[in-house]
């Protein structure tokens, strides 16, 4: 695939005039659009049976590489997905119960996951596991703790792994568990939260939502319950969770960049979006991208789950530009839950409001800012199309103020006041950091209204780190500092204008130098690569904010034509007494957002009480429902976890 023109990559544009670079940049956008458009329509073409024979070849193709990694001949290769993938299909049996014979032998310290992949191996491998296998799963089970962690994704792998493995052993007594219950209590406790979990998920949504990191935890706790729980309704409820989950992933990607407001991500993730779990997936699921080395991949292909066709449709489906709305929720708050949270039996969370505009060509999302996520919020961000490989990708753009403090500790955390901070930044170590990336504020707000964003920032007088920040990455072509006050920036056939209420300067994305000196931990490795080359604009305004426009470029004839449109856009703010602005957008839409009332849109205030859990042409759900309808052109996919059904048909013809 083509990729977008970049002056500090390409040697063409030091010989070309800035005229010639436009015309041939605007060409590359042109044909990338094309090939897109084709793509899509290709997968409107594509029968059900095709999809399916396209995903089955890409799951043979995960499983003979991981029974390609066991070999007799080394024994110091193969993880536990490898050995399962031999057992499952008979294949170099005796080698790969030679390489779990050597894995198992130390004593397990991985928690959760160790219980996932050895689970994986109880069930895909079960019909070949000799006495030797069967005697050590059964000695670790009895011996080894494993914490079940304390977010949600480690909840959902504990349960859903400890349930299968007690399922593995049909009464037995409590010697035989390490944590001294029967094989019968184990179930029913494991089963009593995997319910709870997902009535709450399908009522006022998930807590650590659209990951692209964390993706990953939740398929593998679905689909090795889907794969192999012997009880018909739980099997079932976890592939509808399952198709739900990845439907939500689905409507919000962009071949197969995730894209949108994110509860977490990893600094390595949130600079390159190509390098993350959900790519991975978006590879088996759909065909985005280029294969990656990834577990829950495999796991995925071991399970035998196979997704509906028409989820590969929506993914592929960018003809028109959309708006997908979403309710979401915090991590439970222990404490500082504040006056906007509600009580759900007994613990409280606070409503998430997400909103992504989807065009063919970009994603911008975000949610309405707030302390959402401990550590690893991504607030809003935009993402577009790109020609580059995903493994060197880095076509984002976001901005945040990076806060840190023990209020956000203490608000989801049980530990104390004065060690809380600590504790995060020995295992996030960017967390206590002025330059980090991921993260949320008390002191942020957030408005989108399709293309366009706002941000307002009240930073109060001896707030650590008071700085909003905005970060412009490597593969932002074209940035213009207009006199106007606008800084104008091209992202493969995206453009954006970004128009900073008070000054800023220019910085080095890592400017205090933590990843460039390797002290940063298991955050940290290949950051030559994935990290350089990025630069920030950072102010230290306290009373703050700036408005972002986006537009495709195939809507202008020229980058000068967007950027004159942008120009004679009406804008007025301030940012005394507080953070004020009004706005009309490029489609003539105004808006109107003032720090800490609610936003406006054509003088009408916006009624959050009234957001859907799902709304969008592809998927609607009302929260509280426990239902969700997915539908494209003629198909219709209905997910129903009050019935515990699902329900594939037509739809009716249109008048």
């Amino acid at each position: 695939m083509l990729g977008p023109l970049s002056s500090g990559d390409n040697p063409l544009n030091m010989l070309l005039n800035p005229v010639k670079r436009r015309s041939i940049m605007v060409l590359m956008t042109l044909l990338m659009g094309v090939q897109g458009t084709l793509a899509g329509a290709e997968a409107g073409r594509l029968s059900d049976a095709e999809i399916a024979r396209r995903f089955q070849d890409r799951r043979r193709e995960v499983l003979d590489s991981s029974v390609a990694a066991v070999n007799a001949a080394d024994l110091a290769k193969g993880g536990y997905f490898d050995v399962a993938a031999c057992l499952q299909r008979g294949e170099r049996v005796d080698a790969a119960l030679a390489r779990f014979a050597k894995i198992t032998a130390p004593m397990p310290t991985e928690n959760m996951f160790w219980m996932f992949p050895m689970v994986s191996v109880m069930m895909a491998g079960d019909r070949n596991l000799d006495a030797r296998a069967r005697a050590r799963i059964a000695e670790l089970w009895r011996t080894y703790w494993p914490s079940r962690g304390d977010t949600e994704n480690h909840w959902a792998m504990y349960y859903s792994t400890l349930y299968l493995a007690a399922q593995s052993y049909p009464g037995a007594g409590p010697e035989k568990w390490f944590n001294g219950k029967s094989s019968a209590e184990n179930m029913a406790e494991a089963r009593s939260y995997l319910e709870h979990w997902i009535s709450i998920t399908t009522s006022i949504g998930q807590g650590e939502y659209d990951s692209p990191n964390y993706l990953e935890e939740y398929v593998v706790a679905l689909c090795l319950l889907s794969g192999w729980a012997d009880d018909p309704g739980l099997k079932h409820r976890a592939h509808m969770l399952l198709d739900y989950m990845i439907y939500d992933y689905a409507v919000e990607s962009l071949e197969g960049y995730y894209g949108g407001a994110h509860s977490r991500v990893y600094p390595k993730q949130i600079i390159a979006p190509g390098q993350t779990p959900a790519m991975a997936l978006g590879w088996l699921l759909f065909g985005f991208g280029e294969r990656q080395a990834n577990g829950t991949v495999q796991l995925l292909a071991l399970s035998g789950y196979a997704p509906p066709p028409i989820l590969e449709r929506i993914a592929r489906d960018r003809d028109r530009p959309y708006v997908e709305r979403e309710l979401k929720r915090t991590r439970w708050r222990m404490r500082n839950a504040g006056p906007e949270s509600i009580a759900i039996g007994d613990k409280r969370t606070v409503p998430v409001y997400k909103y992504s505009y989807v065009d063919h060509d970009f994603i911008l999302g975000s949610t309405q800012g707030g302390l959402l996520q401990p550590i690893q919020q991504q607030t809003w961000s935009l993402i577009w199309r790109t020609g580059l490989p995903a493994t060197k990708a880095a076509n984002t753009f976001f901005g945040l103020q990076p806060y840190s403090s023990p209020v956000e500790g203490t608000m989801y955390f049980g530990g104390d006041w004065d060690t809380l901070t600590d504790m995060i930044a020995r295992s996030k170590r960017d967390y206590d950091t002025p330059d980090k990336l991921p993260g949320g504020s008390p002191f942020e707000q957030v408005f989108q209204q399709g293309a366009a964003l706002v941000a307002l920032y009240d930073i109060p007088e001896g707030t650590r780190f008071p700085l909003v920040t905005v970060f412009f990455s490597r593969d932002l072509n074209n940035t213009d500092e207009d006199a106007s006050g606008w800084i104008f920036a091209q992202g493969g056939p995206a453009y954006l204008a970004y128009r900073p209420f008070a000054a800023g300067e220019w910085k080095p994305n890592d400017w205090t130098g933590l990843f460039r000196s390797g002290d940063a931990g298991w955050v940290g490795p290949g950051f030559s690569e994935w990290g350089t080359g990025h630069r920030c604009y950072v102010s230290g305004a306290l009373r703050n904010g700036y408005v972002v426009q986006v537009a495709p470029a195939r809507n202008f004839p020229s980058y000068e034509a967007f950027k004159s449109a942008v120009r004679a856009l009406p804008l007025k703010f301030a940012t005394s007494p507080a953070p004020e602005a009004t706005f009309t957008t490029l489609d003539g839409t105004v808006l109107h957002v003032k720090y800490g009332a609610p936003p406006q849109v054509n003088k009408r205030p916006v009624d959050f009480s009234a957001w859907p859990l799902f709304e969008s042409p592809f998927g609607h759900a009302k929260r509280g429902s426990h239902q969700l309808e997915i539908v494209h052109r003629g198909e219709r996919l209905l997910l129903d976890f009050q019935r515990n059904a699902s329900e594939q048909s037509a739809l009716p013809a249109q008048p």
